[in-house]
């Protein structure tokens, strides 16, 4: 029934079109297809959906280290910690890391954590962090290290902490670098 509706009124408005502009005969077609969000009021399309599903997990608590504590830390290496630095080998290269960190690249390596310890070794270097260490994460703005803590604990780590103002705050506040 609305299909015909809408044929008659293209068909009305088509014979008017030598006479009408283009709006006039845009604006009643447009009247006939509905969007769906009307039947919504209007506040309840601009506020967010963010409710956890079902089937959802929470996410999964980290420790926040300050810069007083990664110094303290990069001061003193401590065996049952280690500090992850999250950055491209690239970025290491320009800056410098903070002293005893490690490297392990988020983005080229997102798999690092998921690995054995054996291929693990092979790709980077170096022995991977024990599952009972204290891993701590960061990156230059605190953006990767979130994504690499969560990463850590999907993959068994429970001792995982992040940096949240890495290298950005650790070169601010004169922190100590090692190339």
């Amino acid at each position: 029934m609305a299909s015909k509706r809408a044929a008659t009124q293209i068909l009305r408005a088509a014979t008017r079109l030598h006479s009408k502009p283009l709006a006039t005969i845009v604006r009643p077609i447009s009247i006939i297809q509905q969007s769906p969000f009307r039947a919504q009021p209007a506040q309840s399309r601009l506020q967010p959906r963010t409710a956890i599903r079902a089937y959802s997990q929470p996410p999964k608590e980290t420790k926040i280290w300050s810069f007083e504590d990664m110094q303290k830390l990069s001061q003193e290496a401590k065996p049952t910690v280690t500090i992850v630095d999250v950055r491209e080998p690239g970025e290491l290269k320009q800056t410098g890391h903070i002293p005893h960190a490690i490297n392990i690249p988020i983005n080229s390596a997102p798999d690092s954590f998921h690995i054995s310890p054996e291929e693990f070794e092979d790709r980077f270097g170096f022995p991977r962090p024990d599952k009972d260490k204290e891993v701590v994460f960061y990156c230059k703005a605190g953006v990767r290290c979130r994504g690499a803590a969560g990463i850590a604990k999907d993959a068994g780590w429970t001792k995982v902490g992040e940096y949240p103002g890495s290298w950005t705050e650790w070169f601010e506040k004169n922190g100590p670098v090692e190339r």
